[in-house]
Formats: C-alpha cells, sequence, structure tokens
C-alpha cells in the first residue's frame, strides 16, 4: 500500500529581506511544529550506494531500495572536483526532499557565481529579483522572467567586467590550435587581428556591445580561410567512407550532386539554399538506412524496477505489434501499439523515478562532508 503523501512546508528564511518566504513542498518527510506554527521539514538522512556521478550531482540506490538524486549544488566547485566516487561505493547522505530540478538552484547557489564587489544592498535586490524569477519561472512567465534577468544583469554586470581579465591575444588568436597545424596566419592579417581584438577588449570593457560585436564579426571574418584550412570540408568520397548503404550508381550520383551543391550555398553563405539542400541529401540518404529493431527483451533488459508478470505479457503483445505494423508500413496503427505499450509501462517509470534530495552533509568512508561557508 502507498504511503500518504504528507504536505509541509519548507521555510526559506529570506533574512537579508527581514521577512520569511513560505513555499509549498509536497513530501515524505519528516516535519517538525515549531513555536510560531510553521511547519519545517526535518532532513532526511539517506544511505546505499553509488550508481552514478558527474557534474554536480549524483545517483545512488538506497537501501531502501529506492533511486535518489543527490544534488551537490551547496557544495563548492572544489569540493566536487576533490569528490573521487567510484560506482557501488558507499555513502550516507543528509538532506532535504525537492520537488523539482529547477529548486536545486536556489539563491545561495547563485550568489556562488556572482563578481567580487557586489554590495549587500545590491544582494538585497537580488535576492528578491531571484525569488520573482523563480516564480515567474513555475508559472512559465517567461516575458516576466526575462524581465527580471535583466534587471539582475544590470546589477551585476558592471562588477563582472571590473573583474574580467581577458586573455592575451596570442592565446585568443591561437584557441583554434593554427600553431599546432602548423597553420601560418599572415603577417598583415595578424596586425589587423591584434588592432581589432585590442579594441574589442576597450569596448566590452565598456558594456558597449554592439560596437564590441562589430569588432568581433571582423576578426571572424580575417580568421575564416584559416577555419578552413584548419577544418577543409569533407569530400563526397570521405563523407561516405564509412557509410554502409546500398545504393546503385545512379543513386550515389545524385547525392553527390546534391552535396556538393550544398557545400558551395555553404561557402557563398546562402543558408536558405544550404538548408534545402542538406535536407533534400539526408532525406534521400536516410531512406537507404535499414534499422534493425531490437527485440523486446533487449529493450527491456536496462529497465531496473519489477514489472508484474501481467503488465510483463501485455507489453511484449503491443511492442511486438508495434514493430510487425511498422515493417508493413501501417504506421498509424504501429502508433497506437506503441501507445499503448507506453501506457502499461509510464507508470512503473513515475513510481520508480529518482526522489530528489539537495545535500547538506555528506558522509564518505566515514568522513563527513559539509558545505563550505558561502559569501
Amino acid at each position: 500500500m502507498k504511503k500518504p503523501v504528507k504536505k509541509t512546508w519548507l521555510l526559506a528564511s529570506a533574512l537579508t529581506l527581514g521577512m520569511a518566504v513560505l513555499t509549498p513542498l509536497q513530501a515524505g518527510a519528516t516535519s517538525a511544529e515549531t513555536t510560531n506554527n510553521v511547519i519545517m521539514q526535518i532532513e532526511q538522512k539517506i544511505q546505499g550506494t553509488v550508481k552514478y556521478f558527474g557534474g554536480d550531482g549524483l545517483t545512488i540506490k538506497g537501501t531502501d531500495g529506492k533511486n535518489y538524486y543527490i544534488g551537490l549544488h551547496k557544495f563548492s566547485d572544489q569540493q566536487i572536483e576533490q569528490l573521487k566516487l567510484v560506482e557501488g561505493q558507499e555513502i550516507s547522505v543528509e538532506g532535504s526532499i525537492i520537488e523539482d530540478y529547477s529548486d536545486f538552484y536556489t539563491f545561495d547557489v547563485y550568489k556562488k557565481s556572482l563578481p567580487k564587489g557586489v554590495t549587500k544592498e545590491e544582494l538585497i535586490q537580488l535576492e528578491k529579483l531571484f525569488h520573482d524569477m523563480k516564480k515567474a519561472g513555475k508559472e512559465e512567465n517567461y516575458e516576466e522572467m526575462e524581465r527580471l534577468y535583466q534587471a539582475m544583469d544590470n546589477i551585476t554586470r558592471p562588477y563582472e567586467l571590473a573583474n574580467w581579465q581577458p586573455e592575451p591575444f596570442e592565446e585568443f588568436i591561437n584557441e583554434a590550435a593554427f600553431t599546432e597545424k602548423n597553420i601560418v596566419i599572415k603577417a598583415q592579417d595578424k596586425e589587423q587581428l591584434k588592432t581589432l581584438y585590442t579594441e574589442w577588449v576597450k569596448f566590452t570593457k565598456e558594456d558597449k556591445t554592439e560596437m564590441a560585436q562589430e569588432k568581433i564579426d571582423k576578426i571572424y571574418t580575417i580568421l575564416e580561410p584559416y577555419h578552413q584550412e584548419l577544418y577543409p570540408p569533407l569530400t563526397f568520397e570521405q563523407y561516405m567512407a564509412d557509410m554502409e548503404v546500398d545504393l546503385t550508381k545512379e543513386e550515389l550520383a545524385e547525392l553527390k550532386s546534391i552535396y556538393d551543391e550544398a557545400q558551395k550555398a555553404d561557402k557563398d553563405k546562402n543558408e536558405e539554399l544550404s538548408m534545402k539542400l542538406w535536407d533534400q541529401f539526408y532525406e534521400k540518404l536516410n531512406s537507404h538506412f535499414k534499422y534493425e529493431q531490437i527485440s523486446f527483451e533487449e529493450y527491456m533488459a536496462d529497465i531496473e524496477f519489477e514489472i508484474s508478470q501481467s503488465d510483463y505479457t501485455k507489453l511484449k503483445q503491443h511492442y511486438e505489434k508495434a514493430v510487425t505494423l511498422e515493417k508493413d508500413g501501417e504506421e498509424e496503427k504501429a502508433g497506437e501499439q506503441w501507445e499503448a505499450f507506453y501506457k502499461i509501462l509510464d507508470p512503473y517509470y513515475e513510481a520508480n523515478k529518482d526522489i530528489l534530495i539537495s545535500a547538506s552533509k555528506l558522509i564518505i568512508n566515514g568522513q563527513d562532508l559539509l558545505p563550505e561557508q558561502t559569501k
């Protein structure tokens, strides 16, 4: 029997604003009543083994048999980089359950990326704007989100520009590895590029966006022939070398003609014609590929959760009917079978989806790891 879900309230204390923001949270977490009758969520403690670790999170299989996604957003980049977690390793996590992946991105997380120099008064403004933007996001009010983002950027951008240290010209110009590939930029071009780069840095620091963009556009125009030399376009024969398709001489000739025309359109910067020709090329090419449909057993092999025998039998019937109908070109009827297939399978995915935990403490090999204090 499924345990009833208890509605709790997560108190997000906005101390700098001198007020508290209450956010409804659906969770099965233990809760406690405070003296002012506000229900606060008590953190969970999860024990399990690591399934996957990467980026700013990890998935674990709990000792309770449930799957958890652990967000490490409260920890610093350096702390995350130093974690040496491997699949199967035991780990304990303390943290709070959240509803959505976007809830990992709190104001404290946002603060970690702020440039130096932002004042306390500006932090107060940013916090209010941040929460307003989160609210607009949940309401899918994208126009309001854009307005709020711009207001935040107006506060932070002067500090970002003041702290910005542009890379030296030589490093910038060789990001494409011209030197390593023995591609020599002409002295006249290099001198012009250096002047443009200096002007681009100047206008960027002055926040003159349009003028800075003009300079960077000119830089890439000068560099384009060198990029072409660095990454020459593949000939039709090179492109088709590893293709396992059965084509007649006439079909190959037709494809080559379209390919060469598309390459020319790319070179001429005729985007509309280029897109049309590439679409035509891939439509003709893809029609010659034969995709091998995997068996039902292969499809189900990676599913970790248990499915009842009755549903498993129905799933197999729908799957095999759908595959047969697709082979016979009965796409509409095949679609009906796929719809019936996923109508049975989707509830299993929903019931077994990862529980989201925002970690505030990790216990690895008996050692506690707490987030570093943010500014």
